[in-house]
């Protein structure tokens, strides 16, 4: 059982961390944005109801994006290559590598998908929360993010097949 929000910390920091990356590709805003999302948790954590915490902290998650992204959007931001310089391939473990590979593919597989999309696909496929649970991070209705869903499957189908 989680007792404390550093044992909440502990448990969901990897998820939380892995999840804003994919939305924002950048490893100092995702890690900027998982601190925000933890900050928030601890401030707003009396308005907690009992539920699942994953489901939860990922909503906070969410939130601290979108809150991000819109102050975002109004700034020109210059594409970085961070994941490119990320991994001296050089002396970095095998182990490493396959993780920036892997990395790298995800993220050049959602690179142009629609926000809500994206997040339908993060959220379900990568991170494991249910229908339901991803619906409520997304303040949607379950039908609507399973339509959200298929169609970021849709697109990353379509995406593969012009590859091959």
């Amino acid at each position: 059982m989680i007792e404390t929000i550093d044992d909440i910390y502990q448990t969901y920091f990897h998820d939380i961390y892995r999840f804003l990356l994919s939305l924002c590709y950048d490893h100092h805003t995702a890690e900027d944005l998982a601190q925000e999302t933890f900050f928030r948790a601890h401030l707003y954590i009396e308005n907690y109801e009992g539920g699942n915490v994953k489901t939860w902290l990922f909503t906070v998650a969410h939130h601290a994006f979108i809150d991000h992204y819109r102050k975002q959007k109004r700034m020109v931001i210059k594409e970085q290559s961070f994941f490119l310089s990320l991994f001296d391939k050089k002396k970095a473990p095998v182990d490493t590598i396959v993780v920036h590979e892997e990395i790298q593919e995800i993220i050049n597989m959602l690179k142009d998908l629609p926000e809500k999309h994206k997040s339908a696909v993060l959220l379900h496929d990568f991170h494991g929360l249910s229908y339901n649970e991803a619906a409520q991070v997304m303040n949607v209705p379950p039908t609507h993010f399973k339509v959200l869903l298929f169609r970021g499957r849709q697109a990353i189908r379509g995406r593969k097949a012009v590859e091959k």
